[in-house]
């Protein structure tokens, strides 16, 4: 008996010694918020060519919806996103001509065309319609939404992925959505697009293991982040300028699990988050690899709440921005 009892002290110490590094590697790990860009990512060019200053989300806003598209190498499937937003957009405006939109593309260091093809529909709606900001280097996924949203101009600011797996359309039921969510307190709200209700559909064409890595993942969201939103992945979400501004001013990760950081900042500041169903479709060319993406998710998951735990990431939204 006494030989059971030091072997589970033994085990005691060691997940407290286990506890204790990895707290303290989060900890000393911890970047702070990277809002700084590089000089030529503070321009857009026009058709012409002549280079403009992007706006500040700090601005008062100028137009009633902002598209923030983030792109890495996405020459080949964007084009038939943009078209469908476009032809979307488009036709809402001439049924109301006091919508007013912006979409702002996001290439994110790409090593392709992608520039070159978002730059084609500047040219063609005009840059006041769409601009191309294009990143220096990659920063991933977060960081581009981060950098679009931070140079909208939009009354509410969607981001959605450039490869049209959710309907542009459903844009209407988020933001039935957002306006459904009352009281907003300073105008701060979320609705978020989720593909829930099509997981009984997902698990019978996945396989175990990628079933299993999925609930695992949703299960981490839970214990440590997120709770009451069923899909934090999906990226089609809609923000007032307001709650915009809060959360990305205090987001620090900017690989996948930038999601699940975003929402939990949200909840933090009590901001209200709808969740609403929207079609989807898989679409061949993610940039997402099963196994490892979702092992440099769970890692981001604890350590996000591990930083806040320990202070070395705080919440806030008075960051300058240059």
């Amino acid at each position: 008996m006494d030989f059971l009892c030091e072997i589970v002290q033994a085990l005691v110490a060691l997940a407290a010694l286990a506890l204790i590094v990895l707290i303290t590697v989060a900890h000393l790990t911890a970047g702070t918020v990277k809002l700084t860009r590089h000089e030529k990512e503070k321009y857009f060019l026009t058709a012409t060519g002549e280079k403009e200053l992007f706006p500040s989300l700090r601005d008062p806003h100028s137009r009633e919806l902002s598209v923030v598209i983030p792109a890495y190498n996405e020459e080949l499937r964007m084009p038939v996103m943009l078209d469908e937003a476009m032809e979307y957009l488009e036709k809402r405006q001439k049924q109301n001509p006091s919508f007013t939109y912006e979409v702002i593309v996001v290439d994110d260091g790409s090593k392709d065309k992608t520039t070159e093809v978002a730059f084609r529909y500047s040219r063609k709606y005009s840059a006041d319609k769409l601009r191309v900001l294009t990143l220096v280097e990659n920063r991933g996924k977060g960081g581009a939404v981060r950098m679009g949203t931070l140079s909208s101009r939009g009354k509410v600011i969607l981001m959605a992925d450039a490869d049209g797996a959710t309907k542009f359309s459903d844009i209407e039921k988020v933001e039935a959505g957002l306006n459904a969510l009352n009281p907003k307190p300073e105008n701060m709200a979320i609705s978020c697009g989720s593909r829930a209700h099509m997981e009984k559909e997902s698990v019978a064409q996945r396989s175990v293991f990628r079933t299993f890595l999925m609930f695992g993942f949703h299960f981490l969201v839970w214990f440590f982040c997120v709770r009451g939103i069923k899909d934090t992945q999906c990226g089609f979400k809609l923000f007032t300028r307001e709650a915009a501004l809060k959360t990305f001013s205090s987001l620090h990760v900017e690989r996948w699990a930038f999601d699940v950081e975003l929402l939990y900042i949200a909840q933090c500041f009590k901001i209200p988050i709808a969740e609403v169903a929207v079609n989807w479709t898989e679409i061949e060319g993610s940039k997402l690899v099963p196994f490892w993406s979702w092992l440099q998710m769970g890692r981001d998951l604890l350590f996000i709440r591990l930083r806040y735990i320990t202070g070395a990431w705080k919440l806030q939204s008075t960051n300058k921005t240059d």
